[in-house]
């Protein structure tokens, strides 16, 4: 589904990620870990085509997103922060938003918010408005507004980097059962290899602004590329 190629993406003049090949296969959920700093982010960023790279290019379904309409191409995606930016209003109406101003028609928008406030566990808390949620309630309200929007390529943020260590581990094995349920394309950033090793298919390490290494977690611990990599297992807690 992905293809990145030759990648440089500068931010005020300096080199902040440089990618020399990166594919990623329609289904599959590949988490990115690295030190804070390292360019997680910013890889969202470009794949979400927010950043302009300097240099290489990044494949959709086999066009350039140079080629790609940017409103049509931000349909197929959809964006989860590691902060849940809802609006003062309705859990339903905040599932709901994507889709009127997508122009839905009312009784598919009723239907598909049903659908993911049901599973994502809100389903009780459809008509709380957001103010009143918890930090873990907030987020699976955050995560059933992107899989409403019945995405593509899903891109996660550290969606959970805020939350307690119950309610982190909850959310994670939820989110994770969806994705494979639904087949779904997602990049999922964590600092923290063993979410990484939980929710992706594979995981890719990246350090410096650098794609250091691609492959399963026990590979990646068990063979690190080089020393970078050596160095942010070191510093995992254990």
């Amino acid at each position: 589904m992905i293809e990145v190629r030759n990648l440089l993406i500068q931010r005020n003049g300096r080199d902040v990620l440089n990618i020399d090949s990166l594919d990623i296969q329609r289904g599959e959920t590949l988490a990115v870990v690295g030190p804070n700093g390292a360019g997680k982010t910013t890889l969202l960023l470009a794949l979400a085509h927010l950043l302009k790279p300097a240099r290489g290019e990044i494949r959709f379904d086999g066009k350039s997103l140079a080629n790609w309409d940017k409103l049509e191409y931000r349909r197929k995606i959809s964006f989860v922060f590691q902060s849940p930016l809802l609006l003062d209003m309705t859990v339903e109406q905040n599932v709901a938003l994507g889709l009127k101003f997508r122009g839905v028609a009312k009784a598919e928008v009723q239907s598909r918010v049903e659908r993911w406030v049901k599973s994502l566990g809100v389903e009780s808390l459809a008509q709380r408005r957001a103010s009143q949620l918890s930090g873990g309630e907030a987020q699976r309200v955050s995560l059933a507004r992107a899989f409403v929007l019945n995405p593509e390529l899903m891109l996660l943020d550290e969606p959970f980097a805020a939350l307690d260590s119950p309610t982190r581990v909850q959310l994670l094995e939820d989110l994770s059962a969806l994705l494979r349920k639904d087949h779904l394309t997602a990049i999922f950033v964590t600092h923290n290899l063993k979410e990484a090793a939980q929710m992706g298919d594979r995981v890719a390490v990246i350090a410096g602004g650098e794609l250091k290494q691609v492959g399963t977690a026990r590979q990646i611990k068990s063979k690190p590329a080089d020393e970078t990599v050596k160095a942010f297992l070191r510093e995992l807690p254990q």
